[in-house]
């Protein structure tokens, strides 16, 4: 069986250290072959974004540049409709080896709100779920703050070891703990707006886009 595929998705408004960490030590300690940075065209879960979809696909690809590990995939830029996960899964399972674990890379804050996305129960025959956490939040606290419906599937399916994502294409629901770093894009994007430098919380091709296009101001 080839190693996983991890799918990372997110608005990227801007992308960050705290992105690019999750998906760095996830990669590694899952041994995935590959991490794909998908940024959401028309996201169908929260407000639309700042920028617009090219522009940050372009901050994705000029974070992950230097980095053979991540991928930059713009296929939910491309989409007209809302991007959907089903609908990026459905896709993706689609292209893989049917054998071809896929792993979508996802934070404790997201994988709460799980019940509320859509198709969400039939996402586990498209995909494993590897749900990142910061130390202080420990998976053993989160079926009381899910629906049953959530907490049932969270009990069923927990893998017992994060490695064994390579052992069957789809299914589990794997946690593991990660670096702490408080950062978040709307604290970027606070920092521009009020002319503080958000510099050691971004990649510098990042920022150095961002001053060069003037993004951001007065947000």
């Amino acid at each position: 069986m080839n190693a996983p595929i991890g799918i990372f998705g997110g608005t990227f408004d801007p992308v960050h250290f705290g992105h690019l960490r999750l998906a760095q030590e996830i990669g590694e300690l899952l041994r995935l072959a590959e991490v794909r940075f998908i940024p959401s065209g028309t996201p169908p879960h929260r407000a639309a974004p700042r920028l617009a979809p090219q522009q940050r696909l372009e901050m994705v690809r000029l974070a992950i540049a230097d980095n053979p590990l991540f991928k930059a995939d713009d296929r939910e830029v491309r989409r007209s409709s809302p991007g959907y996960t089903f609908d990026t899964l459905s896709e993706l399972r689609r292209e893989a080896d049917s054998t071809r674990p896929l792993c979508v890379l996802l934070g404790a804050d997201a994988f709460l709100e799980l019940a509320t996305w859509h198709r969400w129960h039939e996402l586990f025959g498209l995909a494993h779920l590897v749900v990142a956490h910061r130390p202080g939040f420990p998976p053993e606290s989160w079926p009381a703050r899910m629906p049953q419906a959530l907490a049932r599937e969270y009990e069923a399916r927990l893998l017992k070891q994060p490695l064994a994502v390579h052992l069957s294409p789809a299914g589990g629901i794997a946690t593991q703990a990660i670096a702490a770093l408080d950062i978040s894009a709307s604290l970027i994007r606070d920092s521009l707006a009020r002319g503080a430098s958000p510099r050691y919380l971004l990649p510098d091709p990042v920022l150095d886009y961002i001053q060069a296009n003037r993004l951001y101001l007065g947000d």
